[in-house]
């Protein structure tokens, strides 16, 4: 008896997990066998059938990118597609009315990348974007890279961001150009912010409200050099219009003006004292952005809130505008401004001046679940824009998030990983822009490149 508990001492110890190990291995073999038989190779194929492709975020990489340009949502608006060589791909959009080139163009410079790296991959392709609608291809690219290193990860890209401040997001709605009628509607809608569009085209034919070179006015053109001026009675006109708004809505609800025209800055001042009254929630884009002094004069001379920013691209744009105080709300575009992360950053730069943010948007429901998730995830966000509202099949374009996408003037912040929606490709492509073809190959967009290095 001795003898015998000698030589189980002597014996290599072998621990409960290890025996329990080899037991489920044996079993599993058993049990692989019984079932399928056959070569090893079937075995394995058999055992890992339900494991997910998209579990490895490392080996992740950027094999394709496509687009599918889809019309009047409100306006055209290309989508993006990245695809990996895993079982996951990720979804951008390009700014309303801009070309998909601007982010073609970026693919050549993407293949190959983790796109969970997304910063990095950011500072890469930056400067491929610019100030307006240029801006597009970058910050759609971004998006999808958000979407994807989401979906890799299992986690909504707010997570990603450092967590959310809310789980809905306020909206402010636009109305047709003059309508109070449209107003009232938005009301009935359950939105609690409302957009006024009331411009000084509405008051072109009044004798006596508007001065002008009659031929050549450039009605488009930058404001200080189109000649138009308001008169005295082309802003009581005008004021009159948001005080027929004020009976309509009542003072409760927030009103804020979309930009006016194309005038001058005194015609501007002129405009916001009439404009005083009637406890605006902002005026919009008085002048161009770029002009910091003259938006802080108007901003210094009237007792309405200032806001600008829906052509700036990147933070660095905002930045003037922030440190001077020359406005007292910034107004990216996401899919301008550089993408989710770059917005968030403009809106934390802000904050640290006290300077609230709302947001503009105008596209499908992939641009603006982006905007959700940097809306949640940013503390100083006031409303994002939905221009949208009227078009029956909008919604329609995504799926795997519930319905209505906004209830009672707010969208509900999804919880699926990524930006938490797939496309409904049936729907997309049913509204796809004349000649466009649904996410057709790319492969001449494959060897665009140059010696994009910013430094020797």
């Amino acid at each position: 008896m001795q003898n015998e508990h000698k030589d189980l001492r002597q014996r290599p110890a072998r621990s409960r997990r290890s025996i329990l190990k080899g037991f489920g291995a044996s079993v599993a073999g058993l049990s692989l066998a019984n079932m399928i038989g056959g070569p090893i190779e079937e075995q394995v194929a058999f055992a890992t059938q339900n494991v997910r492709r998209s579990s490895s975020p490392s080996q992740l990489r950027i094999t394709d990118l496509r687009v599918a340009v889809v019309s009047r949502a409100p306006m055209r608006c290309p989508l993006i597609r990245i695809d990996t060589n895993q079982d996951i791909c990720g979804y951008g959009e390009v700014r309303d009315g801009a070309s998909e080139r601007y982010a073609l163009m970026l693919k050549s410079r993407l293949l190959g990348h983790n796109p969970c790296n997304v910063e990095r991959i950011f500072k890469r392709i930056k400067q491929f974007g610019h100030h307006g609608r240029q801006g597009g291809g970058v910050s759609g690219v971004e998006m999808a890279l958000w979407d994807l290193a989401g979906k890799a990860y299992g986690v909504p890209v707010y997570q990603m961001l450092g967590g959310r401040y809310r789980d809905r997001i306020r909206l402010y709605a636009d109305t047709p150009d003059g309508e109070t009628i449209g107003l009232k509607k938005r009301i009935d809608q359950g939105f609690t912010f409302l957009k006024y569009d009331c411009g000084i085209r509405n008051i072109r034919d009044v004798p006596g409200a508007l001065s002008y070179p009659t031929k050549d006015t450039d009605w488009n053109g930058k404001h200080p050099f189109t000649g138009i001026q308001l008169s005295d009675k082309g802003a009581a006109l005008l004021a009159e219009r948001f005080a027929e708004v004020r009976e309509v809505v009542g003072w409760e609800i927030p009103i804020a003006s979309d930009h006016f025209g194309h005038i001058s800055v005194n015609s501007c001042i002129k405009l916001g004292k009439a404009l005083q009254p009637y406890q605006l929630a902002w005026l919009e884009d008085m002048v161009p952005w770029e002009y910091t002094d003259m938006l802080k004069e108007i901003k210094n001379a009237v007792d309405v809130p200032l806001l600008t920013g829906e052509d700036i691209y990147l933070l660095d744009g905002f930045k003037p505008l922030i440190d001077q105080h020359a406005v007292d709300m910034v107004h990216p575009d996401l899919a301008t401004a550089g993408g989710i992360l770059e917005t968030k950053k403009i809106g934390d730069y802000a904050e640290q001046a006290g300077i609230a943010m709302a947001m503009h948007f105008a596209g499908t429901p992939v641009s603006f679940m982006a905007n959700i998730h940097c809306a949640a995830a940013t503390e100083n966000v006031m409303a994002l824009e939905h221009h949208s509202v009227d078009i029956d099949w909008w919604e329609d374009l995504v799926t795997g998030i519930d319905k209505p996408l906004h209830v009672d003037g707010f969208a509900r912040v999804p919880e699926g990983p990524g930006l938490g929606i797939d496309l409904n490709l049936d729907v997309v492509k049913e509204h796809l822009s004349r000649g466009q073809e649904l996410f057709a190959p790319t492969e001449e967009w494959n060897r665009d490149r140059s010696n994009d290095r910013l430094w020797s």
